[in-house]
Order: structure tokens, then C-alpha cells, then sequence
């Protein structure tokens, strides 16, 4: 679809309020107004609208995101090739390493948290499935990036910018790009307490035949665990030798 197409005003509104109430973990129509910078009369509209389709609920004068959302979320997810494929190997490998491994996807320059395996010793950390996130902020982000053609990569960092999430994310794009060459030339990216304080991940890109970034995988673990020769080739290798077999098993599917 061409970007620069005109967009509906009105659609665009509709899921400006649903992401609010997603973010605000729901509210009132004032507060929607005031927070999206609306008439009261075009929110209520709106909800009205949501409401009778069944995409929100209200309790009282609050309104929340309906659960209709997770028919929408599976069925994307069930029919997307790298979760079908993905899915079982990232359970093997969370249950040989005791270790959370993710499967990430990109859409729209931001990565989506795809599918999570945990292991006996992994940790809780913020990120959910279907979470977005930014790409630069993680190392399955980084090994997508370093895999993405060059222009591909300039039209993400213009749109999103560098946000930090901690005082060790990479904010500057020299930085970033010079990470992303030295990636590309180990094969696999890493992640020093870059999104989450006290953690590390090792992510290695999942790509097509033209070796092009359709996915990554990733595996994370408290910085104290995940160091040393673990860090720089055991769990690399490993996590290499998983993805090319998914590799192989997405191109004969």
C-alpha cells in the first residue's frame, strides 16, 4: 500500500482512542478528549460506534478494549509463517537453555513480540506478546535492523528516532550504525542492559533467500548468567544453528 496515500480521518481517530484506552488501561470520554485533544461529542461518537461493533466495553462511565481484539491478534498470528514454524524450536530451545526465547517480527519499523517460550530459571521482565517495541532498544531488534536493506533502515530511524528506554540504549545513529556492520559481520547481535537494567540478550537474525531479515531470534538472561564465553559463542551458536534450521523449514513450507 503506498504511505502517502490519504488516509480516512475518522478511522485514524477510532484507533487513536483504542490505543488510549489500551495505554490508560481505559477511561472516560473527558479524558479521552482531553488526552487526543477532541470534542466530547466526536469521543462519544466514537465509542458509540466501538461499542455497538463490540471492540470496547464500558463499566460505568470508563470504557476498556474489548476482548474481540484477541480474536483479531490470534487468527494475524496463526496465520503468520515464522510463528507457525518458529514456535516449536523456540520451545525446545527455552526448555534446553531454562532461558525466556522470543521470536520477534517486524511490521512498520517496529518490532512485535511474536511468541515467548520460558524456562525454568528465566525471568519476568515488561515484555508481553504483541507488544511493540523499538527495533534499536533490542538485541533481536539490532539483528533485524543489521538485515534490513540500507534505505530500509534510514526510513526507520527518520520515523521513530532513537528513544532510549535505559542509559545503555544506543540514541545515536553513527553509534547504531556502526553496531549494526559489526552484526553483519559476526552474525548475531547482543544486548547489554540496552532495554532492561541487570539483563542481556543475544539475538540472531532470521532471513529470506535474498538474506533479508523476516524475523529474529532471541534468548535473555540476568547479565550475571549471561556472560563470558556463554555470551560471546555458546548461546550465538546455538541460537545460529536453531535459526537456520527455521530458515530452511519456512522455504519448504
Amino acid at each position: 500500500m503506498n504511505e502517502d496515500a490519504r488516509t480516512i480521518q475518522s478511522v485514524e481517530t477510532a484507533f487513536e482512542i483504542v490505543e488510549h484506552l489500551k495505554e490508560a488501561d481505559g477511561a472516560g470520554v473527558s479524558e479521552l478528549a482531553s488526552a487526543l485533544d477532541l470534542a466530547k461529542s466526536t469521543v462519544h461518537s466514537h465509542l458509540a460506534t466501538l461499542y455497538a461493533a463490540g471492540y470496547v466495553t464500558r463499566d460505568g462511565d470508563t470504557f476498556h478494549v474489548a476482548l474481540r481484539f484477541l480474536d483479531l491478534g490470534n487468527y494475524a498470528r496463526e496465520q503468520d509463517t515464522l510463528y507457525q514454524v518458529g514456535r516449536p524450536k523456540v520451545d525446545e530451545l527455552a526448555e534446553q537453555t531454562g532461558e525466556k526465547v522470543w521470536i520477534l517480527a517486524e511490521e512498520h519499523g517496529r518490532g512485535i513480540h511474536l511468541y515467548v517460550a520460558s524456562g525454568k530459571r528465566s525471568v519476568r521482565t515488561y515484555a508481553r506478546t504483541g507488544q511493540l517495541n523499538y527495533l534499536h532498544q533490542l538485541a533481536a531488534g539490532k539483528a533485524i535492523l543489521a538485515y534490513l536493506p540500507e534505505e530500509r533502515i534510514d526510513e526507520i530511524v527518520d520515523r521513530y528516532g532513537l528513544p532510549a528506554r535505559t542509559e545503555d540504549t544506543i540514541t545515536d545513529p553513527d553509534e547504531l550504525r556502526n553496531e549494526l556492520a559489526e552484526i553483519r559481520e559476526r552474525g548475531f547481535a547482543q544486548n547489554r542492559e540496552e532495554s532492561i537494567p541487570g539483563l542481556h540478550a543475544v539475538g540472531v537474525p532470521i532471513t529470506n533467500e535474498r538474506d533479508v531479515a523476516i524475523g529474529s531470534l532471541s534468548l535473555s538472561a540476568p547479565a550475571k548468567r549471561l556472560r563470558g564465553n556463554r555470551f560471546d559463542e555458546e548461546v550465538p551458536n546455538l541460537l545460529l544453528g536453531i535459526a537456520n534450521e527455521i530458515e530452511i523449514n519456512m522455504a519448504h513450507v
